[in-house]
Formats: structure tokens, sequence, C-alpha cells
């Protein structure tokens, strides 16, 4: 099999957990870069990458990068791609763009010109005319920084936060993969409980247990390249299959999520039969102040409301006083919350260990984290 570049396009904030991600999958040359983790990979790689990276926006091919500062180098540097060795005449191939500091400074004139440059190449490599573009999807990517084009093609579809799981939404859902991501921020191991005291729609709960249980996290959707001729399905299929083989989906697992709305348990109920773990995740309807923890050496983590609605703020600030008079006692447990709310250390009681800069969306946040005493290597001295 051929061997490319592939880029996991990530987060602000959250490129060096992609990257451990990858390299976990066995891919050592690895490159780190505001927004990308690049690496070599090839036909597998690609099936692989899209069903395991937890953290990762979408996984993309890099055909070309170069430097473009008119429209002339920009199309002469589309046509030299090979393109018929990717895309079979039929292929439906929309043009994404943006730029950054560059002086091709119009997206979408730069969409335009990449547009007709790949038409060009695919009327010398086909022969024809026109094409139909009724078959499978190639999402091409032209991205401009600092004069550097670089061009991509999308292997995703949908973005790989979308595990297919959440098909019903609460207000202000966390994404998927961020959630994975504070996951990993906390090296939480599936023979520990743990708690999500503001577990809304269910999302942080669900990437724990599949987590907990090393399932690959795209398991059960589809992305764009299954369709692709040049990625057969053989590939696809025995990606799957290692998937599945790896998979422990019986581990028991001491998973709790509670949340003060009976209506979005409802939501995170539904969501957890959908991600089949529903025997690994029980759910609290009952507020923070009632939550009471009796197991040891356990991770509590969480994306409460931020309070920055006026009328909710008071509620907020009480949560996070609750919140903190909990966690005071549990000195074998470590707390991980993700806020916008810059008085969360004085509110919570205590000066966090360690914070790291995280974006919910477009809300800057911080992760506070705090570290709780390990567990005995011997578990059975916990017993």
């Amino acid at each position: 099999m051929a061997k490319f570049t592939l880029i996991a396009t990530a987060p602000m904030g959250l490129e060096a957990i992609v990257a451990r991600e990858v390299k976990n999958l066995g891919y050592s040359d690895v490159v780190v870069e505001n927004g990308r983790v690049e690496f070599q990979g090839d036909e597998l790689a690609i099936a692989r990458a899209n069903l395991w990276l937890r953290s990762a926006d979408r996984v993309q091919v890099k055909l070309a990068e170069y430097k473009a500062t008119s429209f002339e180098e920009l199309f002469q540097g589309v046509k030299a791609i090979e393109w018929q060795n990717w895309m079979p005449k039929n292929a439906e191939f929309p043009v994404d763009g943006k730029s950054q500091k560059s002086q091709l400074s119009s997206v979408p004139a730069c969409q335009s010109i990449v547009k007709k440059a790949v038409v060009e190449k695919m009327k010398e490599a086909y022969g024809i005319e026109w094409f139909a573009e009724d078959g499978p999807l190639f999402r091409i990517q032209v991205a401009l920084l600092k004069d550097i084009a670089t061009i991509t093609l999308d292997t995703s579809g949908a973005g790989l936060h979308k595990r297919g799981y959440r098909t019903l939404s609460a207000q202000a859902p966390l994404k998927e993969t961020l959630a994975a991501a504070m996951l990993d921020l906390t090296r939480w191991k599936p023979d520990r409980p743990l708690i999500d005291p503001f577990c809304g729609s269910g999302t942080i709960p669900i990437e724990a247990a599949l987590l907990g249980r090393n399932i690959a996290p795209g398991l059960y959707r589809d992305f764009s390249a299954m369709q692709w001729p040049s990625v057969p399905q053989r590939l696809w299929d025995k990606a799957r299959e290692e998937a599945k083989d790896l998979a422990k989906f019986d581990l028991p697992l001491e998973i709790i999520g509670s949340d003060i709305d009976p209506e979005v348990l409802s939501l995170a109920n539904y969501h957890i039969r959908q991600a089949k773990v529903s025997d690994g995740i029980r759910l609290k309807n009952l507020p923070v102040k009632q939550l009471k923890i009796e197991s040891k050496y356990g991770v509590l983590i969480g994306n409460p409301p931020y309070g920055e609605r006026i009328g909710e703020r008071r509620e907020v600030e009480e949560m996070y006083q609750d919140l903190g008079k909990i966690c005071q006692g549990l000195d074998t447990w470590s707390a991980f919350i993700l806020t916008s709310n810059k008085s969360f250390e004085k509110l919570y009681g205590k000066r966090a260990d360690k914070k790291r800069k995280l974006y919910n969306g477009r809300i800057e946040c911080d992760l506070y984290q705090y570290f709780g005493q390990l567990p005995p290597r011997n578990r059975d001295e916990n017993k």
C-alpha cells in the first residue's frame, strides 16, 4: 500500500492529546502544529484513524503543500496533483477554503481556481469534458497560511465528534471530542469509579464508558472514504474487525452521571442506550449538594453551567460552593472541572493544582484540576 501524509485536525489546545492518540495507534513519525497533527500512513491508516481518534475533528489526506502568491501558482500546484489516482470520473468534489495572512485573501476566488484546476486535470486524465458529480464525495480543502497553500482531501465526512449516539441534544451540549480529551487529561482507568455531577445529555459518562471498554468511538458510524475506490472495503472491514477484537464490551464499570434536570436525564438515558453502554453507567436525578460519595480513588469530572447569564449567576455560584464542600473530604478523589467562570477557585474554596486552557466551542475555558491520592498498586488492599 502507498504511504502518504495524513492530517488529524485538532481544536486549539488539544493537539498534544491528538498526537498521543495517533502514536497509540502505532504511527511514530508524528509532527504537531497549530490545529493539526501530521503523520505518515497508508489506506488502512485512513480507516484506523477515523475509527479510533477520540479527540480529533477529522482526518485529511495532504495532497500538496507549496508557496502560492498568485492565482496562477495556485492553479498550477493543484493541477500537478494526480487527482485521477484518488477520484473516479463521477466523483462529487466540492471545494472548501480558508486564508490567513496570505496575498490570496479572497477565499471564494481561491475555491474557484482550485475547482477549475481539478476539472482541467480530470479532463486530461479521463478524456471527457463534463463531470456529473453524482458519485462518491471527495471534499477538497485549500488552506492558505502565510502564502503557503495546503491542498487536502477530507476522509471523514461528518466531524469525528458525531459518533452516532447523540441524535437528540440538550442545551449547550459538550462536544464528544472535547469530553474525550478531558478524560484523557484525568488519566482515569476503568478500575476506578467516575462521577459526572452535571452530566446533562450524558456525553462525558458515555465517552468514559467507550474509553474504559476500549471501544473505538467511530465503530458504529460511516465515513466519506468508505465510498472511495482508493480505500477498498476490505480495509474498512479489517479495521472494524480489529476494533471489535480489541474492545472489552462486558468490562464492569462504575460510572455515575447525575443532574438536577429530569428531562435532560431522559436524553442521557436514550443516548446511553444508543451508544450500547447501558450496563456501564448509572444515572441519578439530584442536585450537587445531595451527591454522596462513599467509594475511594475515583475521578469527579464535569462541565457545569458557567453562569454567564445574569439570572443564573447566583445559582451557579452556589453550585460551585456545594461542589467544593463535597470534595473537601474526598482526599483520594481527583476533580476536573471545565468552566469559563473566572471565580471558580474562590467559590470552590481551593486553588487548582493545575489549570489548562481549553475551548468549549468558541468559549475560552479552564480545566481546573485537583489531584487526589493515587490508588495503591495492589488494589486488594483497598477492599
